[in-house]
């Protein structure tokens, strides 16, 4: 889709930086702004500003809150000696949604990544070993992908956490639910069968 307007072409970059976004799905977005009320689009806008402007990183966890410290810092009914660690604030949403975790977060902010420049330093985990070391948590749990470099944080954070006699586990990795064997690549298969669990 070629456009005679710099505005729309500034437009369309702007959605395909979104994660997820490919160049067909920016120009579909692209042309439903511009072709909806002009109130819908005012109300997109506001809304984007609104978040850029309330939200920001718990001090306590790192994730992304209107209130500081954050509400599930707060709350006294989650589990405080529980742990999770994941790579951005995405993960803890979604274990949240899972509805079978109460414990606290810890939001890294991405993943080790020497190749990019990224180490420890770059990522919030000073933060989360201060949180350690001030007691009360009993059980770390690493949330963070199976990616080379999830996998490598994991190892980092394991053998760090180690040093201060808590417990670290590790979520299981494999099958999905509804997923066939058929269906799941060698990697998924091998980290599923090392994962098992008694029944």
């Amino acid at each position: 889709m070629i456009f005679d307007s710099p505005a729309v072409e500034r437009l369309i970059e702007a959605f395909r930086r979104l994660p997820g976004v490919g160049k067909r799905s920016a120009e579909r977005l692209t042309m439903h702004v511009l072709t909806a009320p002009p109130e819908e689009a005012q109300a997109l806008s506001e809304a984007l500003a609104d978040a850029r402007t309330r939200i920001r990183t718990c001090s306590t966890c790192c994730n992304l809150t209107e209130t500081d410290p954050c509400r599930q810092c707060t709350d006294p009914r989650r589990d405080h000696t529980t742990l999770c660690v994941v790579e951005r604030p995405s993960g803890a949403m979604i274990i949240e949604k899972g509805g079978a975790y109460s414990g606290l977060y810890h939001v890294l902010h991405g993943v080790l990544n020497p190749l990019e420049g990224i180490g420890p330093s770059e990522l919030r985990m000073d933060r989360l070993m201060k949180r350690l070391d001030c007691g009360g948590i009993r059980e770390v749990i690493i949330a963070t992908n199976a990616t080379a470099e999830g996998e490598a944080t994991a190892l980092y954070l394991s053998r760090q956490i180690g040093k201060l006699g808590i417990r670290v586990t590790r979520i299981a990795h494999g099958v999905p639910m509804g997923g066939g064997l058929e269906f799941a690549d060698d990697a998924t298969v091998s980290r599923a069968i090392q994962g098992r669990t008694p029944l």
